[in-house]
């Protein structure tokens, strides 16, 4: 799944004071103008899963005690081996270790092998039930008996689909589980490496300068409310009285701060959209 952009478009009209007239077309801008609102950028990201279908090598128990640390590190020397140039090194997160021991010990309990669970539990919901939030994630599963924990990565480099979430250029972080256990009658070792790019990579829109906005355009909501009200009062009062200049005046000066604070929403919003394109960006990786 490709991530969506999260984009907002905003309509900023100025109202100028001209007299006392207040026109029609100006009213009609100002209701049109639209809220800014994105919700949850989380919960708006359509976020990207990578799961090459698992990988069953079978073989000959052996008596070896395989380690994560060495799965990790053999998939680090892999990154920095990587023919074009060498890969950042991954960093083990807590979280993804957890998310993938999960994931091994279910596989175990309900005896199946795939990404999926038979209740529907994918590697998204996996690692985002552990805590993850994520914009790209990836899992590699492997089954079988080993020599060594060399053996379990080669045959994942051996696999263009776990080898392309090895080598996948996104991916700052990984968790990883080696487990042994029965599966279908059989003592085998289970491998699950979960990979992440965090959400907390990409700088999220600032959530205040939002709510600024948000209250200023209620505020200019009044405003238009007030505006209206005097100009009617305007138009029903005798011209040549000292109320209505007083009127006029006050007329104006209301228009001079309408202005003033449309002109703030508008560089408010010019800023916040910019802030939203910085994040969809970096989500798609430009």
């Amino acid at each position: 799944m490709k991530l969506g952009k999260i984009i907002i478009l905003v309509l900023i009209v100025v109202a100028f004071a001209v007299g006392v007239y207040y026109s029609q077309e100006v009213k009609n801008q100002i209701s049109n103008l639209q809220k800014v609102d994105i919700g949850s950028v989380l919960t708006q990201a359509s976020k990207e899963i990578l799961a090459p279908a698992p990988l069953n090598i079978g073989g000959k128990e052996q008596q070896v005690t395989l380690l994560k640390s060495q799965i990790i590190a053999q998939t680090n020397f892999q990154r920095m081996l990587n023919e074009s140039s060498p890969l950042l090194e991954l960093k083990e997160s807590a979280i993804l270790d957890e998310a993938a021991s999960a994931k091994a010990q279910d596989m175990f309990n309900k005896q199946y092998f795939e990404h999926v669970s038979p209740s529907g539990v994918g590697p998204g919901d996996l690692v985002q039930a552990a805590g993850y939030e994520y914009i790209v994630a990836g899992e590699n599963l492997i089954l079988g008996n080993f020599s060594s924990e060399k053996e379990v990565v080669d045959a994942w480099m051996a696999s263009p689909g776990h080898r392309a979430n090895i080598l996948n250029t996104r991916f700052t972080e990984i968790g990883v589980a080696i487990i042994k256990g029965t599966y279908k009658g059989q003592s085998v070792w289970i491998g699950v490496q979960e990979f992440g790019l965090p959400l907390s990579t990409c700088a999220q829109p600032d959530v205040s300068l939002k709510n600024q906005i948000n209250t200023n355009q209620t505020k200019l909501d009044v405003m238009t409310q007030q505006i209206d009200n005097l100009k009617n009062q305007i138009e029903s009062s005798n011209k040549k009285s000292d109320v209505y200049r007083q009127m006029i005046d006050d007329y104006n000066q209301l228009v001079e701060q309408y202005n003033a604070l449309v002109e703030t929403t508008k560089t408010d919003i010019a800023n916040y959209n910019n802030e939203i394109n910085i994040f969809n960006n970096c989500v798609a990786g430009k």
